[in-house]
C-alpha cells in the first residue's frame, strides 16, 4: 500500500516533470570539455539539452549505486560469514545426532 501511494505521489509528478523539461528543452548545448579554450571543437560534444538532463541522471543513479554497494560491503561480509559458521553448526548438529542415534536392531523388544 506504501508503495503505491510513494508512487502516486512522488514518481508520477517526477515523470511528467522531467517530460516537461525533455518537451522544453530540445535546443542544441555544448558540452565543452576544454576549460581553456571552450570554443574548441574537438573537445566538446554539442546534443539537445534533454539529452544532458538523461546522461546526469543515469550517471547519478550509478555512482550513488555504487558508493551505496561498497559502504555495505562490511554486512556482505558478516552475512557470508555468518552463513558459513550456520551451515558448520548444522554439520556438527547432524553428525552428533547420527552418532548418538541407537541402531534399531540394537533395542530390546518386548515380548
Amino acid at each position: 500500500m506504501l508503495k503505491k501511494i510513494v508512487t502516486l505521489f512522488v514518481l508520477v509528478p517526477l515523470g511528467i516533470l522531467l517530460i516537461v523539461l525533455c518537451v522544453t528543452n530540445r535546443q542544441s548545448v555544448s558540452l565543452a570539455f576544454n576549460p581553456f579554450k571552450p570554443a574548441d571543437q574537438a573537445l566538446s560534444l554539442t546534443a539537445p539539452f534533454f539529452v544532458w538532463l538523461f546522461v546526469a541522471l543515469i550517471l547519478g543513479m550509478v555512482v550513488g549505486s555504487f558508493a551505496t554497494w561498497f559502504s555495505q560491503g562490511r554486512y556482505r561480509k558478516r552475512a557470508r560469514v555468518e552463513a558459513k559458521s550456520a551451515v558448520h553448526w548444522k554439520k556438527e548438529v547432524d553428525k552428533k545426532t547420527r552418532t548418538d542415534q541407537v541402531p534399531v536392531s540394537e533395542i530390546p523388544r518386548l515380548t
